[in-house]
């Protein structure tokens, strides 16, 4: 009987309000992206700190921090909120021009650098109402969790094998080049496997120790290593490192091609055989037949398929 009282005093604004001091930290903050006066959330904080016998938020320092309490109740409010919006949103069919949904995408940087700017832009022109979330796709990102819930739509990237526990759907394949200097001796010269093996490589930083990008990996296929002399976390400002050195970055070539214009760097084939660097969307069986999650997945395939003509 407690159990159906306590349910019957909770309501979907008091659990907007819990995830948004829980992810602010702060009442002010909160007050700011809710529309709501601060003696307003600090009544309904008031409430939620009654109805759980936790103070929920707790100050420290300057600031505020959340509870081991209040943490533990951060992902079910995503939930939450997530299944609301996708239920009723669903219910009456999504209509882009008045829908107010959240999308969250999670997204390589390796892409093409016009693909998510391009995504983003046709999004809101499409649903000029909707807001849109963009994470890094990263080693430190947990895109199974994240998907199954409901914390992400849809996660766009390239895997030699990608899940076969998600749907997903190509977006593109793309050839293996590589990105050099417009000085590079090998421009002059040319290259053959065991000179371009021995270059300066630059590569992205591992998403973990001992973890391999695609290109090494199919290298280690072949028996094959290369000299890699710089790592970087973040993939587009590689190639203005590659324009002013000696290193050779080894990627798509739709990515190399959108600096060709602006930096002095040459693309230059690869004396390796690659296979073609495939990119997918991938999404959880959750919001397989949503309707906004159907098409945000085909704004993302369009997008992808206007920048192949571009």
């Amino acid at each position: 009987m407690r159990d159906q009282t306590l349910f019957d005093k909770i309501d979907l604004h008091l659990i907007r309000v819990l995830h948004t001091v829980l992810t602010e930290s702060s009442v002010s903050r909160a007050a700011i992206r809710l529309g709501m006066t601060q003696p307003a959330v600090s009544a309904a904080l008031k409430r939620l700190r009654d109805l759980a016998d936790d103070p929920i938020l707790v100050r420290s320092g300057s600031g505020m921090v959340p509870t081991d309490a209040g943490l533990r109740m951060l992902h079910p409010s995503v939930s939450i909120l997530r299944a609301a919006e996708v239920l009723f949103s669903d219910v009456r069919g999504f209509e882009p021009k008045t829908a107010q949904s959240t999308f969250r995408i999670a997204a390589s940087d390796y892409l093409d650098p016009l693909f998510l700017p391009q995504l983003v832009a046709r999004l809101k022109a499409e649903a000029p109402l909707c807001t849109v979330e963009i994470h890094s796709l990263s080693g430190q990102l947990d895109y199974h969790a994240h998907l199954a819930q409901g914390e992400l739509d849809v996660v766009v990237g390239n895997w030699s094998s990608p899940p076969d526990d998600l749907h997903i759907a190509r977006l593109f394949g793309d050839e293996v080049v590589s990105l050099v200097g417009a000085d590079h001796p090998a421009v002059r010269r040319g290259w053959d496997q065991a000179t371009w093996l021995a270059a300066e490589h630059i590569a992205p930083t591992p998403a973990y120790p001992g973890a391999k990008g695609v290109i090494d990996e199919h290298l280690d296929t072949l028996g094959l290593r290369r000299s890699i002399n710089a790592r970087c976390a973040h993939f587009g400002l590689i190639p203005a490192m590659v324009a002013s050195s000696l290193l050779v970055l080894t990627t798509g070539r739709q990515y190399c091609e959108r600096y060709v214009a602006t930096l002095p760097v040459k693309i230059l084939p690869c004396p390796v055989a690659f296979p073609r660097m495939m990119y997918y969307q991938l999404w959880h069986a959750r919001t397989h037949t949503s309707a906004s999650g159907k098409w945000l997945r085909a704004l993302t395939k369009s997008v992808a398929a206007s920048l192949r003509k571009a």
